[in-house]
């Protein structure tokens, strides 16, 4: 039995967005603030979150709760049980799809979860940083 009537649930899965999520326009500004340019709305299989087109390198920022993180922020629903486990396993095949479908087209990948951003940005884009520095030759250059 849902703890909400259907008129608030309505309205919280309303608020709940496919882009320009909290976590994301975290890392845009963050990466932005540390020199490094993207692109945004990537036609490229999966639909990448951020775009570096020079390094080929196509940055996902997963929510945990419908990507399966496996941390805190990761539960199953109590009722309907099972369409939502299958709504979930579904979405876990269809990242492994395109990551390696990207993978095929010559492309890197990179997954930032939510939880991490969330938790310590810095820390979370420091594989990020790491590629793109090797990527434009600048080896270890400070934060």
């Amino acid at each position: 039995m849902d703890r909400l009537t259907q008129e608030q649930r309505s309205w919280n899965m309303s608020r709940i967005h496919g882009k320009d999520t909290s976590p994301e326009l975290a890392v845009r500004r963050h990466i932005h603030n540390l020199g490094y340019r993207y692109r945004l709305g990537s036609k490229l299989p999966g639909k990448p979150d951020l775009v570096f087109p020079r390094q080929r390198l196509a940055v996902f920022i997963h929510g945990c709760y419908w990507h399966r993180h496996g941390c805190h922020n990761t539960s199953t629903p109590g009722t309907n049980t099972d369409f939502w486990q299958s709504k979930f396993d579904r979405t876990v095949q269809r990242d492994r799809e395109v990551e390696s479908t990207l993978h095929q087209l010559g492309w890197k990948t990179l997954v930032l979860w939510e939880c991490d951003i969330e938790r310590d940005i810095s820390h979370a884009t420091e594989g990020l940083r790491r590629l793109l520095d090797e990527s434009h030759g600048r080896g270890d250059v400070p934060a």
